[in-house]
């Protein structure tokens, strides 16, 4: 049996924590691979790095190292650290080369922000090492982690990654090697290629598609998928099992526990995933998987995304001009803004997008005035509430329930989405409102 096992910043952040997954690792049955992130605040780290004019690489090098160091003292021996130091040093050296590399390059971003993972597994590894296992920290190039697409916006090839992963992550497990894995990039002609923040969910996906696993399971420091937000709803609760469908929406619009993208690479060899919690390890977390389990109530979940802004671009009979619907949507696609609901009628196109993307959509679509668009309006501050449950498309009455219940919290909803999905039903309520709709919800459906 293979399990791939991913660790989060939180869950590698400090020795302590780095020591207590150590021990979930052991006291795993079977075959483990690891996968993990930065130690929680490295990456943050990098990414403001890169984007200052005015980097002094020293002391970049020295903070990055220091940090680093400080857990492994706490937790080596004198010889084990002498050991660990020889790898360190290689590595650091190869980062202050990264440093000092070609700003201007398209991929310069990618190189320097995925430095942190190489320093975590190194870490890890060599304190399983100290336990008496044997292991391997691997980075994606040593790992055979392949990857296509843009800089900071990669995605896996996931036939070559099989086969890299075949030919060098197989023959370590046959010989009882536990190899630590680096997340959050792979590699594209060479170099490093990042895949979105939160991308190691993803990067541990990936090497359970490949390695075909019996089971990927997700650490993290909250205990699996909720009921709500608990932050909002102190009475929320866990959610033992979930279908894949139901937690790629969850995920996607608003749930903070797995990236949405983690799902895919598993739904596709039908890998049961277990979302985990490293500081609560008797936990059984969440279980998600294809087999699809009746919940008691209406719904199974509310998630929300915040900080959104409904965009209507009106333009007379656009619903017969395709065409200037597709540029409207293309030029969007270039800013890489992510829209959550779009909605049409003869003569606009309403798209919900993030607050931040606002401006500069408005510039790109500014030269379309004269011909095309007639007026933009902006309608910022809102909130896209998702709600996933059982078969919703397929159950007369529901989304009259779940709007009878918004209007009960004297709500107005601002757009709606429905029909893409089977598992969910998601419209947009003032940002201001929206703890009021999960509350009705919740006690009405699900509490």
């Amino acid at each position: 049996m293979i399990t791939v096992m991913k660790f989060g910043g939180t869950s590698v952040g400090s020795a302590e924590a780095i020591q207590r997954v150590a021990n979930i690792i052991i006291n795993t049955q079977g075959d483990k691979v690891i996968v993990a992130s930065a130690m929680s605040g490295i990456t943050n780290f990098l990414v403001q790095v890169v984007d200052s004019p005015t980097m002094d690489v020293d002391e970049v090098v020295k903070q990055f190292a220091d940090k680093h160091l400080m857990a492994a003292e706490q937790m080596f021996d004198e010889k084990t650290l002498a050991d660990f130091k020889v790898e360190f040093n290689e590595r650091l050296a190869f980062f202050r080369e990264c440093l000092e590399g070609d700003v201007n390059d398209a991929y310069y971003k990618d190189l320097i922000t995925s430095q942190g993972e190489r320093f975590s597994t190194l870490m890890l590894s060599y304190y399983l090492r100290k336990m008496g296992y044997e292991s391997v920290a691997l980075t994606a190039e040593t790992a055979g982690i392949a990857a296509t697409g843009l800089p900071l916006s990669g995605s896996a090839d996931l036939e070559m990654t099989a086969s890299g992963m075949t030919m060098k992550v197989r023959p370590l497990l046959s010989k009882g090697i536990i190899p630590v894995i680096t997340g959050f990039y792979g590699i594209k002609d060479g170099a490093p290629l990042t895949f979105g923040r939160g991308g190691s969910d993803y990067s541990a996906a990936v090497v359970a598609n490949a390695l075909d696993a019996d089971m990927l399971e997700i650490w993290t420091d909250v205990d699996g998928f909720m009921t709500a937000d608990p932050r909002i709803i102190k009475n929320a609760i866990k959610i033992e099992e979930m279908t894949f469908g139901e937690a790629a929406e969850l995920a996607y619009f608003g749930a903070k526990v797995l990236h949405p993208r983690t799902i895919e690479p598993v739904r596709i060899k039908r890998i049961p995933l277990k979302v985990r919690n490293s500081f609560r390890p008797e936990e059984p977390g969440t279980l998600i998987h294809s087999l699809r389990k009746k919940g008691k109530g209406l719904l199974k979940s509310v998630a929300t995304k915040n900080d959104l802004a409904i965009v209507t671009i009106s333009s007379a009979e656009i619903a017969y001009r395709p065409e200037h619907t597709a540029e409207i949507i293309g030029r969007m696609a270039r800013d890489n803004a992510i829209i959550y609901a779009i909605s049409t009628s003869l003569s606009t196109v309403a798209v919900l997008i993030s607050s931040t993307d606002v401006a500069s959509i408005i510039t790109d679509l500014e030269d379309m005035k004269d011909n095309v668009i007639e007026r933009i309006d902006v309608k910022n501050g809102m909130s896209l509430v998702c709600c996933v449950g059982d078969d919703l498309l397929s159950k007369a009455g529901v989304t009259g329930d779940i709007f009878t219940a918004v209007k009960e919290a004297g709500v107005n909803v601002e757009m709606i989405s429905e029909g893409a999905s089977e598992v969910s039903l998601n419209f947009v309520v003032p940002m201001g409102m929206v703890m009021d709709v999960v509350a009705v919800l919740h006690s009405k459906y699900i509490g």
